[in-house]
């Protein structure tokens, strides 16, 4: 790839601070991005503070993982900042979104998307699936998001997998973890996706096949843990799985190929003594790593 220079790396972002360990190229095979939207977030605002915490919590964190054996120095990463989003304007802040991710994925690197609540998901899909029409959606989440409207909006985080299910097929939506929705999610879900509530581990035992040999975009929605572990979010659900299990199914995803990932729903102003910050930016060091991991 030819020099650029990292201001004007990916187009539309501002460059406030860095993920611990980033290197100022452009190039590298790991692109980190920050989407800090917050426009349709229902119950606790604040994920538009998520991906300056979770940059500012990287500090604290080791660059090597004794899960994986590996560190930064064989993984290098590039930090191109945040996309600058347009106020109180849901429809213009996605297109800003899938411009820059479009950005990354037509390079063919792979990018990790840092949010801002979980609607972000439907800009960032729709930038992978233009380069790879047969992807795939792995989710881990508390909730379906499978609405078809929420409170009258049809681009709603509530509504996020039913637009990306329509994009790319329901059957290539895979859901991992949800332990919360309506009875019309649960049925739709159950009738239409991959769906598998109330389990993550074992659920894998049964999706990995079935993921084989095709590209996968992952998204996290730090809810899928339980609150005890991460309450920093908007809408906490009692009952999630604990920070090794999600690290877990992380790191079996490796067999994978994934390519895009994205971490949503860090809400700063409800967390406390910052430990969902913390385990975000641990989750985005082992993705970085893990999936990063033999794209040079």
């Amino acid at each position: 790839m030819a020099a650029v220079d990292p201001v004007q790396a990916v187009p539309g972002t501002i460059r406030r601070q860095r993920f611990l360990g980033a290197v100022e190229n452009p190039g590298a095979p790991v692109v980190l991005l920050g989407a800090p939207l917050d426009t349709t977030v229902s119950f606790r605002p604040g994920t538009r503070f998520g991906p300056s915490r979770i940059r500012d919590m990287s500090d604290g964190l080791e660059d090597y993982s004794p899960h994986l054996n590996l560190d930064f120095s064989q993984v290098p990463f590039f930090d191109a900042g945040d996309v600058d989003l347009p106020f109180g304007d849901p429809e213009a802040a996605l297109a800003a979104i899938e411009r820059a991710v479009a950005s990354v994925v037509e390079r063919g690197q792979l990018p990790i998307i840092l949010g801002g609540e979980h609607l972000l998901t439907l800009a960032t899909v729709r930038a992978v699936h233009r380069r790879f029409p047969d992807l795939a959606v792995v989710q881990f989440d508390a909730h379906a998001d499978l609405r078809d409207d929420y409170l009258g909006v049809r681009h709603s985080h509530a509504t996020v997998m039913r637009r990306v299910g329509e994009l790319i097929g329901f059957d290539r939506v895979f859901q991992l973890g949800i332990r919360s929705g309506t009875r019309e999610e649960f049925a739709f879900g159950r009738a239409r996706t991959g769906f598998y509530p109330l389990e993550v581990l074992p659920a894998l035992d049964r999706v990995l096949p079935q993921l084989s040999g095709r590209p996968v975009y992952v998204t996290v929605d730090i809810d899928v843990v339980d609150p005890g572990f991460a309450p920093g979010t908007g809408t906490p659900e009692p009952g999630g799985v604990t920070p090794g299990e999600l690290l877990a199914a992380l790191h079996r995803l490796r067999e994978l190929q994934v390519v895009a990932m994205d971490l949503v729903e860090v809400c700063p102003p409800q967390d406390a003594s910052d430990i969902t910050a913390i385990l975000a930016a641990k989750v985005v060091r082992e993705a970085i790593l893990g999936f990063g991991s033999g794209r040079q």
